[in-house]
């Protein structure tokens, strides 16, 4: 480290650990990517089966196995992030999401469509915001000064500002 004066300059952030930060910042945005892709896909295995092949009711349930178990795996990803990046809204609002898919998923096993329809569009109208918003911002926040690793001004800084 170099001392100039009174100030001393912070050391430059290691690489890995911004790569870390980066890491699971493009983790969870894979995650949901998958997970989007997937419910997506759920309400055109319910047409087919509603057009009269009763085959394709058999997809829609393996779609929801797969859709609930990329809830999990999403909710796994949003904590490393809140953890990690100190953003906690995108575990909040996967836990918003795989609270009501679970419903749904129950909802769906027992036949009752007057909660399962609706809540099926509610759900993916939901990912598809998430998905906007985990891909819309970066999810690590700015390093003071514009730089990461800086800490502390230069003195010149100090005395333009001081002027």
């Amino acid at each position: 480290m170099v001392t100039i004066g009174r100030f001393r300059r912070a050391a430059p952030v290691r690489s890995d650990a911004a790569h870390r930060k980066w890491s699971c910042e493009w983790m969870l945005r894979a995650v949901v990517s998958v997970h989007t892709v997937a419910i997506f896909g759920q309400p055109v295995f319910a047409g087919v089966y509603l057009s009269g092949d009763y085959d394709a009711l058999r997809w829609h349930a393996t779609g929801a196995d797969v859709v609930t178990s990329l809830g999990g795996v999403q909710l796994i990803a949003a904590v490393v992030v809140w953890v990690r990046l100190r953003r906690a809204w995108p575990f909040v609002a996967t836990l918003a999401l795989v609270a009501a898919e679970t419903v749904q998923y129950f909802a769906g096993m027992d036949g009752a469509l007057w909660l399962h329809l609706p809540l099926g569009v509610l759900t993916i109208v939901a990912l598809a915001v998430l998905f906007i918003a985990v891909w819309r911002q970066p999810l690590r926040r700015p390093q003071p000064g514009g730089k990461a690793g800086r800490t502390v001004q230069e003195p010149h800084r100090l005395e333009a500002d001081h002027a």
